[in-house]
């Protein structure tokens, strides 16, 4: 028993006559009758009683053109379903984001997900380094990252580089609006993420290159709570742009750090290398590449 017989068998009850089915399904009769012969040997029970015009079918009859039904209904679901997730209008969009790169995100999907709104979502936030990791064991596709890290397994899509902004308690005198890491270097300084990741090697790096040694307290990996610690006058702190866009209504002060002290944070779009995404995945690709 196949798809095609189902069909056939379908049409034979609906009609009520093999002449009819046969005229439905562009066929000549004798095959047609042929075809619900073989079905009932092979159940090896009559489907149709043919003495009268039209047929009687029987309860075996009635019980296989019920499943035929659904069969036939759940084939069609499968064959549009395997369709639109093979262009992208559905499926699930794997992806990760940096704990500080979150900002953007919500539009990009919001226009994903007009173009594509059967397409489900899993994602997921947690450090660059781990996000790479989840990308190369094939947990999520895509990941925002931010930069620099290791990436000669994947290839990357540059999104943006923001910039950085010292930040101390409105309790304390403010600096300028602009401030250079000269200035900061006495400054008591809890940095964000965790070392050797991330916005902490990014920002460690720059007093490096400039020979300058920060008056370091130590690293906190809830923005939150480093906001209420700077806030309090405990300690001063460096964070990226998205952290003030994200986070609002603390009493502090923020000063942009001057781009001459090349302290930029660049963030990026990454997937594995030679490893076909989902089309869904590869939509989204798409949908930021016109973007920028």
């Amino acid at each position: 028993m196949d798809m095609r017989q189902l069909r056939y068998f379908i049409a034979i009850v609906e009609e009520g006559k093999i002449s009819a089915a046969a005229e439905r399904l562009h066929m000549s009769q004798p095959p047609l009758s042929q075809h619900l012969k073989a079905l009932e040997e092979e159940l090896g029970t009559t489907l149709v009683e043919r003495s009268g015009k039209p047929f009687e079918v029987t309860e075996a009859g009635k019980t296989l053109y019920k499943y035929a039904l659904q069969m036939v209904a759940l084939m069609e679901e499968a064959k549009t379903e395997a369709k639109e997730v093979g262009n992208g209008a559905s499926g699930k969009l794997n992806i990760g984001v940096n704990t500080f790169s979150a900002a953007g995100l919500s539009d990009l999907l919001r226009a994903f997900g007009s173009r594509y709104p059967k397409v489900a979502y899993k994602i997921q936030q947690n450090e660059s380094a781990y996000l790479c990791q989840l990308v190369r064991d094939r947990a999520i596709e895509l990941a925002i990252i931010r930069l620099p890290l290791e990436l000669s397994s994947f290839a990357v899509l540059h999104l943006r580089s923001e910039p950085f902004y010292f930040i101390s308690s409105a309790k304390e005198e403010r600096m300028t609006d602009e401030v250079s890491l000269a200035d900061l270097h006495a400054s008591p300084l809890v940095l964000p993420s965790t070392e050797g990741l991330g916005v902490h090697y990014l920002i460690l790096e720059a007093f490096s290159r400039s020979r300058l040694s920060p008056r370091l307290m130590g690293e906190c990996s809830d923005i939150a709570l480093l906001l209420e610690l700077v806030s309090s006058g405990f300690c001063s702190s460096i964070v990226p742009e998205t952290v003030l866009k994200k986070h609002h209504g603390y009493p502090i002060h923020a000063s942009k750090v001057t781009p001459d002290t090349e302290l930029a944070s660049p963030v990026g779009l990454i997937w594995l290398k030679q490893h076909r995404l989902s089309q869904a995945a590869q939509n989204f690709v798409d949908l930021v590449k016109s973007g920028l």
